[in-house]
């Protein structure tokens, strides 16, 4: 299972790493670019709004299907009928909830027609997760790679289009860049439904209300968890537009989203993580077979990669945020630098978060192929009250920069939380030497950051790029990234 896992594992790496970056820091950015700031942060806003009530439209559906697929494969045509024809019902149940509680909110207009296309995006996007939850659950992981950036390569296609041939004459709005990504994945959605239908053979939507009741009431544990998590993920830019006036509250959601483009690179790659790491978990979990070297290695490639990450961005924060982003319209030199200023500060801070996001998406997946939910959904809980408190707290006074402390709050709480609570499940033994190379490897980058951005005269690239390749030969050689472990799983017969 550890060699299916790290073959798989590569490869999901390798095709998001050709793609994801180049849509998240290439065409998305450029697309805040177009648009500006104060434009992008009331997009940022409406999505955010939009995934608060996510839940809806999955109810815990696709964690149960995965868990449950990867342990009864034989159970694939029943259930893809039923739950097939359950999803279409969440979908309109997501519509009515989002627009609904988005009037009582406050939206009007044009907020309410862009909420109504972004909700159809994400309605889109949980069947195409649905459909993908098959693959896996079957351990068709190559399937399920290509398929987890398909939509990304539509996207860039579709907006690289609009945005840098000039064969698109109208100006370039958010409507737009919604409008692209409904196309994509509508595309991605049917070319998924194929794929699964080729495992299943024929499928009839099967009306069957018993039927539904028993999915729901067996994915209900899985959908509060969820629920919970999507509130404290993604309220941030939701609570900054609410809490500031409304011009200064959609700018400073666009601030917090460039600052946040980063981590949300990072966690694209840390959730593939956890795609793979669930049926392989659910499975070791119930034939009783050892999970402590894999969870292990898992751990430490993870997290070594999102500390390396974190340290360095933190110490070139303000040159990656203005290579990033250029002036906008009529913002003057002072105002773009100050911009700038406040993104990177934000940046840094979620940069950490990073590390207690990886954290989390190995020892949450952990616990939910082990189905601890009940414990997990109390520390979620916990982490979206402390969020919101702090949030409150930090917003009016230090706006975007608030909600950035608030959410390293919350992600560290959480992180440590479930770490203490899969060591007493599943009684791991404390590991002294790892924590220690954890800490030698932080204070190594630490020290090189420091002499890099004070001692060295250099192009910060380079120096960049020097501090990130420290970070990652100093982790091969004390072991924290096991080459020569994982030659010898992918070199045994072990499946």
């Amino acid at each position: 299972m550890q060699k299916k896992f790290v073959k798989n594992l590569a490869l999901l790496l390798f095709l998001n790493f050709l793609v994801k970056p180049f849509w998240i820091l290439g065409v998305d950015r450029q697309v805040q670019n177009v648009v500006g700031p104060g434009e992008y942060g009331f997009y940022t806003a409406i999505l955010s709004f939009s995934f608060l009530f996510y839940i809806f439209l999955d109810l815990g559906i696709t964690n149960f299907n995965n868990r449950n697929i990867a342990q009864n494969t034989q159970l694939l045509q029943k259930h893809l009928a039923g739950i097939g024809t359950l999803k279409l019902l969440l979908g309109i149940l997501y519509g009515i909830i989002i627009i609904g509680i988005g009037i009582v909110w406050g939206y009007r207009g044009r907020e309410l027609y862009l909420l109504a296309w972004v909700g159809l995006n994400q309605f889109l996007l949980s069947f195409i997760l649905y459909l993908r939850s098959n693959i896996s659950g079957l351990l068709l992981f190559k399937t399920d790679s290509f398929l987890s950036v398909l939509d990304r390569v539509l996207m860039i296609v579709i907006v690289g289009i609009m945005i840098w041939t000039g064969w698109f004459s109208m100006k370039f709005t958010v409507e737009w860049f919604v409008y692209a990504q409904t196309t994509a994945y509508l595309i991605t959605a049917l070319i998924a439904l194929a794929a699964v239908l080729k495992q299943s053979g024929k499928l009839q939507l099967n009306w069957n209300p018993v039927f539904f009741i028993a999915i729901i009431k067996n994915s209900l544990p899985f959908a509060l968890l969820v629920l919970l998590m999507s509130f404290y993920n993604r309220i941030d830019p939701v609570l900054i537009r609410k809490i500031l006036p409304l011009e200064s509250g959609d700018y400073q959601a666009g601030v917090y989203a460039q600052a946040f483009r980063l981590l949300d690179a990072g966690q694209n790659f840390a959730f593939l993580f956890s795609v793979l790491l669930l049926p392989i978990f659910s499975k070791l979990i119930k034939e009783k077979k050892p999970i402590d070297q894999i969870v292990r290695l898992s751990f430490s490639i993870l997290v070594t990669g999102a500390i390396i990450i974190a340290i360095t961005s933190s110490f070139f924060s303000k040159e990656i945020m203005s290579l990033m982003y250029n002036r906008f319209g009529t913002e003057t030199a002072s105002e773009y630098a100050l911009r700038i200023s406040q993104s990177s500060y934000i940046m840094s801070i979620l940069m950490f978060s990073f590390v207690a996001i990886s954290s989390n998406y190995i020892f949450g997946t952990l616990l939910t192929a082990n189905k601890s939910l009940k414990n997990l959904n109390i520390i979620a809980f916990a982490g979206l009250l402390l969020n919101i408190v702090v949030n409150i707290a930090l917003i009016p006074k230090f706006m975007a920069t608030g909600s950035a402390w608030a959410s390293l709050v919350a992600q560290g709480s959480t992180a440590v939380l479930q770490l203490l609570l899969a060591v007493k499940v599943f009684k791991f033994k404390p590991d002294y030497l790892l924590v220690a190379k954890f800490i030698s490897l932080i204070l190594i980058l630490v020290l090189g950051g420091w002499l890099m951005k004070n001692i060295i005269n250099a192009d910060w690239r380079l120096l960049a790029t020097a501090l990130f390749a420290i970070g990652l030969m100093y982790s091969l050689i004390i072991r924290l990234l096991d080459v020569k472990g994982l030659i010898k799983i992918l070199k045994s017969g072990e499946a």
